[in-house]
């Protein structure tokens, strides 16, 4: 490929990528200026991706409104047991996987890849965790996804790509396999385990699949089922409402905006801290093995 090839590759990439980019931002910094924008100018269409007549009034609603804390907190548990739980059972699944000389390997590893094609479905899965007694508590929103076959997958191969010399040697210092893995393989995976991390606890922030199917008491709701319910049923129970803007629909909809912006700034906020691990561990996954 000539000099003016790559140049030309180079520049429909940057379009391509600065096309996504715009389509990604725009409807989330338009909510954002919608939520933070005076009726007036919503009512008159005038709000783009900038607010105008600076208005705090829906944040305040939101914060202030019970429920949502507790959805919030409950979001939180489901979140960080979740992904506590899923990286111990995928993390040793994922060295038992790498282990060539363990018995069954293959037969194993094709079974647990002939789940990422074909399932269950809804209604049996949803059997089962009835029949475990796990509806309407936590452990029914953290142990049936507590495994992903693509993370479970993804982790054995950055754990096949670290050098078995390694674990030769702790051998001759008197590790057995648990020490293995708990003093060698853990400390030099951490760049595995943060991108493994940051994909269970995406998923979990944004799950509301299980709570609609798993859970009963609206004490337990997360975020995600609040926010759908407001989202969708368009419900608005405070009394402050009408009281805020003219318009009942207009401030429902800065209302919803504004809940969806409490509810996603978040996990967002986690992005930057693990952004260095996350490259690392799904490049050496994705290539080693």
């Amino acid at each position: 490929m000539n000099r003016q090839s790559l140049t030309m590759f180079n520049v429909l990439s940057s379009m391509v990528l600065l096309f996504v980019v715009v389509v990604t931002l725009y409807p989330f910094l338009h909510m954002l200026a919608v939520s933070l924008s005076s009726d007036i100018y919503i009512m008159k269409n005038e709000v783009t991706i900038w607010p105008k007549g600076l208005n705090v009034n829906m944040y305040k609603l939101v914060l202030g409104d019970p429920k949502m804390w507790v959805a919030f907190k409950n979001t939180l548990v489901y979140t960080v047991l979740g992904t506590v739980i899923a990286l111990i059972v995928t993390s040793m699944g994922a060295y038992a996987l790498s282990r060539k000389d363990m018995a069954f390997h293959k037969p194993l590893t094709m079974l647990i890849v002939f789940t990422m094609f074909f399932g269950g479905g809804m209604i049996p899965t949803f059997l089962v965790v009835r029949s475990l007694g796990l509806v309407d508590t936590i452990w029914g929103m953290v142990l049936p996804g507590a495994v992903s076959t693509w993370n479970l997958i993804l982790m054995r191969t950055f754990f096949s790509g670290i050098p078995k010399e390694l674990e030769e040697s702790g051998r001759m210092d008197g590790l057995n396999d648990i020490g293995i893995f708990l003093r060698i393989i853990v400390p030099l995976s951490k760049a595995s385990f943060a991108t493994i991390a940051l994909f269970y606890a995406v998923g979990l922030w944004n799950n509301f699949m299980f709570p609609l199917l798993y859970l009963r008491s609206p004490d337990l709701f997360p975020l995600q089922v609040l926010l759908r319910n407001l989202v969708l049923a368009g419900s608005v129970s405070s009394g402050e409402v009408t009281q805020i803007g003219g318009d009942n629909q207009i401030v429902e909809e800065s209302l919803k905006y504004a809940t969806i912006m409490v509810s996603t700034l978040p996990i967002l906020i986690v992005y930057p801290f693990v952004q260095k691990y996350f490259v690392k561990g799904s490049m050496i996954g994705a290539v080693k093995g």
